[in-house]
């Protein structure tokens, strides 16, 4: 029996290449007269809760979409729905610490970029010395309102005790209260643990490795991103 023409899903047009294979190692055609992308006799797949868990985990280590997507074998169209889905659903939360005294914080500010290196964008964190927990976060400028912003998202308790150790940047010095705002250098020590966090979120997150082809195109994805590793890793630090 004579094989029937691969023929386009959209147009009908018999003017078919091959191009490529999807995760799922199925041969993908392109139609040269409407561009459409497609495979032949598509089937729907359905990811279980279990795969969909794992996706999750995946998504606060550094593996791009692309890479999660042909690890688990789901469509890459699928996990980006997905992960615009988690970006909805994400609710930028302070965190309590529920703590009479002094709280000492320590803040900076990381820089990185959305769409090109020219469109700086910097995240500003706050981590409490003694647990390690992050009590404070922002994504932005690195201007005044980008430290405002950063007050703004500490609780209340850290705001009324904290204690506030920063570098030289003086954006702090306009929210931090003068008697409670400690100016160090690096070298001091007074802030190894919001130096060694930068790290950490440079180790885990693909965008924000240094040289890296792996980037966001928009400050949504990327604020969703990082809180989305902000909540895992306070998890784990209170339940672990």
């Amino acid at each position: 029996m004579e094989k029937k023409a691969v023929q386009c899903p959209r147009c009908g047009s018999s003017v078919i290449v091959k191009n490529g294979s999807n995760a799922n190692g199925k041969k993908k055609f392109l139609c040269k007269d409407c561009s459409r992308q497609f495979v032949e006799n598509p089937q729907n797949k359905t990811i279980s809760d279990a795969e969909w868990r794992i996706v999750d985990k995946l998504l606060v280590e550094r593996i791009s979409l692309a890479g999660i997507a042909r690890a688990v074998s789901i469509s890459k169209r699928w996990l980006q729905e997905y992960v615009k889905k988690k970006r909805n659903e994400v609710k930028k939360e302070a965190f309590n610490m529920s703590r009479n005294g002094k709280i000492f914080i320590e803040a900076d500010e990381m820089w990185t970029f959305v769409g090109d290196k020219e469109n700086d964008i910097w995240i500003w964190l706050a981590i409490e010395r003694r647990t390690k927990l992050i009590v404070g976060y922002h994504v932005g400028k690195r201007d005044n309102a980008g430290a405002a912003a950063l007050w703004d998202s500490l609780s209340e308790d850290c705001k009324k005790n904290g204690i506030f150790f920063t570098d030289g940047l003086a954006a702090y010095s306009s929210v931090f209260p003068a008697e409670r705002h400690r100016i160090v250098s690096k070298g001091s020590g007074k802030t190894s643990h919001i130096e060694r966090l930068n790290l950490t979120f440079r180790q885990r997150l693909s965008a924000l490795v240094r040289k890296t082809i792996s980037f966001s195109r928009s400050i949504e994805n990327l604020t969703a991103s990082v809180w989305r590793f902000i909540q895992d890793y306070n998890n784990n630090l209170l339940f672990n």
